[in-house]
């Protein structure tokens, strides 16, 4: 697992996040398939930032980042706001704890496809 990693499946997860959004709300196919092929994307980069790490490092990442990049998603795009300053601080808090992971920026395990095995 590595930084760039993470933050790939984080931004592919607000894709899904977003086309599922509008689909519920308006409905239409293209906003379902936006919100399914975002959530492949997923399950995809799931498996390649597991091969080699731990479940615990790598759900703790992506809880993190992806906490931090759909709230900026949300205040940018969307125009929402938090309702005091404590909550930004709660972020602040965030951005520590992604520090405090020692996420590495590179990865030192080569990804190799697994096999399907029906053991």
């Amino acid at each position: 697992m590595s930084l760039p990693q993470i933050i790939a499946l984080s931004l592919i997860e607000i894709v899904g996040d977003f086309g599922l959004k509008s689909f519920a709300n308006n409905g239409g196919f293209i906003a379902l398939a936006t919100g399914v092929a975002g959530y492949i994307g997923v399950v995809i980069m799931l498996i390649i930032s597991l091969q080699g790490s731990s479940v615990l490092l790598v759900n703790a990442g992506w809880d993190a980042i992806s906490c931090l990049l759909e709230s900026i998603a949300a205040f940018v795009f969307l125009g929402e706001r938090l309702d005091n300053y404590m909550q930004y601080v709660g972020i602040l808090f965030i951005i520590c704890g992604i520090y405090l992971l020692k996420i590495p920026w590179k990865k030192d395990h080569i990804f190799y496809i697994p096999k399907l095995t029906t053991t």
